[in-house]
């Protein structure tokens, strides 16, 4: 297999045009056309990261975190990301990262802290706005079912628990080509009336250029019109973090016991007890602190993340719980998601986990 035959697998989970703007995702080291000997999945990429990539023959170490991240202007080896670089350039080994496009996942980062923490039914903590997009476009009434079921086929009118959903509306479209024109239907230089459908379908943005290519192939046009807009509409399996319910309430100090043996943490910094049951949790992997806000609308009774500042867990206003897990700690299972995911989807290929803890924090 290629790295794009793998990746393109992977973004079918983690599709990079929902990672955040800030963000540094895709391939960032290497060619997209390589051929690969083996995937190395990590949560960061190290030097010994590579070299356990070399030792056990993986070419493609797909990253959670992005080791490039801002802007390389030199390559000389003086801090780590630029030996990375380095050493992976100089060993033919590839390295690609969804950071963010994952986080805002439905089945990523926060979906996997509620599968170990035991969260039930969760739903999306901050839908990402500006993710779904509305096509409208006419065909010839004969030639409308084709150009549906080819925009449906391409992933067009799916919506929630429902696919194939379409508006159609029928019409009389007039149209007159040039001396250069090669209408199928008609003849150049005389202005035609031709009975129309009218076909709208909305869409997830990622999936644009296939529906249009779908649409151009599937018209009997030589010209075919649409028009794409962006709706405001929210999407609710996009976004970031999650919230859920437990299976069993649990006491405050009971909560934070068991989050702390779940979570393998050494650490759990908190705010005070309030003395109240912990039911409904909300949970973000990462950087989570912008996220409180979110969590008490969502009527949470504790939150989970982490990267608290000092002045940050006075947020909690004697609300909600506030739980601190520790960075590393909240994304760690991040790489056994994408290794069971990739394995699940080519048995046959070598998806090897990193054995290496990348952890930079430690506690005493």
């Amino acid at each position: 297999m290629t790295i794009r035959e793998i990746t393109n697998i992977i973004e079918e989970i983690a599709p990079l045009p929902y990672a955040e703007g800030f963000d540094n995702v895709g391939l960032l080291v290497g060619s997209y056309d390589t051929e690969v000997s083996g995937v190395l999945v990590t949560l960061d990429t190290l030097e010994d990261v590579v070299d356990e990539a070399i030792e056990k023959n993986c070419n493609l170490i797909v990253s959670f975190h992005p080791i490039v991240f801002s802007g390389l202007k030199k390559l000389n080896g003086k801090n780590y990301v630029e030996r990375v670089v380095i050493k992976a350039i100089q060993n033919n080994i590839a390295i690609y990262s969804m950071h963010t496009a994952l986080d805002n996942s439905f089945v990523g980062v926060s979906a996997k802290m509620c599968e170990v923490i035991g969260i039930q039914n969760p739903e999306i903590l901050i839908p990402q706005k500006n993710t779904i997009k509305k096509l409208t476009t006419y065909a010839p009434i004969e030639n409308a079912e084709k150009v549906r079921n080819a925009m449906f086929n391409a992933g067009a009118g799916a919506i929630g628990n429902y696919d194939c959903c379409s508006f159609n509306m029928d019409g009389e479209g007039t149209f007159k080509g040039n001396e250069n024109s090669n209408p199928k239907i008609g003849e150049k230089g005389k202005q035609h009336t031709e009975k129309e459908t009218l076909i709208s379908v909305t869409f997830e943005k990622h999936l644009e250029g296939k529906i249009i290519k779908a649409l151009k192939k599937s018209h009997v046009y030589e010209e075919v019109a649409y028009e794409i807009i962006s709706l405001e509409n929210l999407h609710q399996h996009i976004g970031m973090g999650m919230v859920g319910e437990l299976q069993e309430e649990m006491d405050e100090m009971e909560f934070l016991i068991y989050l702390k043996e779940k979570m393998h943490t050494a650490c759990v910094r908190h705010t005070k007890l309030r003395g109240k049951k912990i039911k409904r949790v909300a949970v973000l992997g990462g950087a989570g602190s912008f996220a409180v806000d979110a969590a008490k609308r969502a009527k949470a009774d504790a939150y989970v993340s982490a990267d608290f500042k000092y002045h940050e867990f006075f947020k909690a206003e004697n609300s909600i719980l506030i739980a601190d897990i520790g960075h590393f700690e909240s994304e760690q299972f991040t790489k056994n998601l994408l290794v069971e995911y990739l394995t699940k989807k080519i048995p046959n290929f070598a998806v090897v986990l990193s054995d290496i803890n990348t952890n930079p924090i430690y506690y005493i």
